[in-house]
């Protein structure tokens, strides 16, 4: 059997981590999440140095005591 080199176009990928589609993906994710939440969260997303972010956050003060000790936004992100 043949040995297979994979040569990685590093700008390629980084366009595509770096994309407006890639955001869609990741803002969907993370849409997904809240949906799952109550009220007191907020999604924000933002292209850093190296690819798209998508963030889940408590803002307020309930909301971040369910997540202190309920892990809820954990628990939403990953589908427990």
């Amino acid at each position: 059997m043949a040995k297979v080199r994979v040569v990685l176009n590093t700008e390629g990928v980084r366009d595509l981590l770096r994309s407006k589609e890639m955001m869609d993906v990741c803002q969907e994710y993370a849409n997904n999440a809240l949906g799952k939440l109550g009220d007191g969260y907020e999604v924000t997303t933002h292209t850093g140095t190296n690819r798209v972010n998508a963030q889940v956050a408590a803002v307020t003060y309930a909301a971040k005591k369910e997540n202190l000790s309920d892990n809820t936004i954990i628990k939403a992100v990953f589908g427990s």
